[in-house]
């Protein structure tokens, strides 16, 4: 039997998704759109790809994979980073998203994140020099664990950071247009969905409509639904996303003979192969976290507002600080690290290896990733 790393991109896609239905409801016409827009261009073909990543990483990245252990965002990217407001009501930038969260090696966000910034270049998506925007990303990790990280709250300090993000921010009568103007779900939507939006909202007994969100690359293709309500005079909402264990379980169950030493050690760290780890992780790292964020049985409940979001790269001003953005990426990277246990073996552990390991392990990942789009192209031109 071929190990998941040495089969095709269009078996492993298949294999995935087969895997996923068992364990959650998809939504076909949402999955045949994500198809769609894998063959769009490289980066979106990235980002949907999560799942391709965990089964070839360790082995194209070879001495890179061998690192200390953190609780891992896992599906870390350039892309993966939006706005909230904390419980004080000030803005706040960081990690927008945590479904793949799993017990990795440190250097397996670091290695995700560097890579995504390198096919973005080839996406057009940012201008930085390759080795720059790595180093960047580097740097700003570094100097985050030394320092004990710290929140990016834009309502006081990092000028740059908050001109990038307040540039971006939805308009809100396009925002609120673009909500209003989804179809509402006629079929039966689950009670305890129901109920979890219910909860959600700002208050007990408002009038919802309930209707069906298309949104992401790596969750298309899982039920997302959205309580559209009015309240004291003005539009609010909240969305319930189904979660599933990350594809990494996928992974570790189908490794080889060595991978069976990994999925073993996969399995203690993470205390049983069906856990969803998103809860956990919004609990630790040194972080300003989202109040309107939580999980509720295998569903995540969040607030949507125009402030609250996922910063595209094509959204931000033309003119921007990319050295500084993406140092602030490796920084927020360490935020998220820093709530497990060992930040001072990563840093003798980044002691030991040379100058360019990122680099070119990102580089090794980014030539895959890009073969693997280009047969994906092949089938769905």
């Amino acid at each position: 039997m071929k190990d998941r790393s040495e089969i095709g991109i269009d078996e492993a896609t298949a294999r995935y998704e087969s895997w996923l239905a068992g364990r959650i409801p998809l939504v076909q016409r949402d999955l045949e759109a994500k198809h769609r827009a894998m063959s769009a261009g490289i980066f979106p073909f990235f980002r949907a790809t999560f799942y391709r990543w965990a089964d070839r990483w360790r082995a194209l990245a070879g001495d890179v994979a061998a690192a200390p252990t953190v609780l891992a965002v896992g599906d870390l990217h350039v892309e993966n980073f939006g706005t909230w407001r904390d419980a004080e009501g000030r803005l706040v930038w960081g990690v927008n998203d945590f479904d793949e969260a799993w017990p990795l090696p440190y250097t397996n966000d670091l290695a995700r994140l560097a890579t995504s910034a390198l096919v973005a270049r080839e996406y057009h998506d940012l201008r930085i020099d390759g080795k720059e925007a790595v180093s960047a990303i580097l740097d700003g990790y570094r100097e985050a664990l030394e320092k004990g990280g710290h929140a990016f709250v834009l309502a006081e300090h990092h000028t740059a950071l908050r001109e990038m993000a307040m540039y971006r921010l939805h308009d809100p009568e396009t925002f609120w247009h673009k909500l209003e103007s989804l179809p509402t779900v006629k079929a039966a939507v689950p009670e305890i969905v129901l109920a979890s939006l219910r909860r959600a909202l700002p208050e007990r007994g408002l009038k919802v409509r309930i209707v069906h969100r298309v949104a992401g690359l790596g969750s298309l293709g899982r039920q997302r639904f959205v309580a559209l309500a009015v309240w004291r005079g003005g539009r609010v909402a909240r969305e319930a996303k189904a979660l599933a264990p990350s594809a990494c379980t996928l992974a570790a169950n189908g490794a080889g003979e060595t991978g069976g030493m990994v999925r073993r050690a996969v399995w203690v760290l993470s205390g049983a192969t069906r856990k969803i780890h998103y809860d956990a992780i919004l609990r630790r790292g040194v972080r300003c976290p989202d109040p309107c964020v939580k999980v509720d049985g295998a569903w995540l409940v969040r607030r949507l507002a125009p402030d609250c979001s996922r910063v595209k790269l094509n959204e931000l001003p033309r003119k921007r600080e990319e050295t500084r953005l993406l140092s602030a990426m490796g920084w927020e990277t360490a935020n998220v690290h820093l709530g497990s246990p060992g930040s001072r073996a990563i840093r003798a552990d980044l002691k030991r290896r040379d100058k360019h390991w990122l680099y070119e392990a990102a580089r090794r990942l980014a030539d895959a990733i890009d073969d693997d789009w280009r047969d994906w192209c092949k089938g769905y031109p």
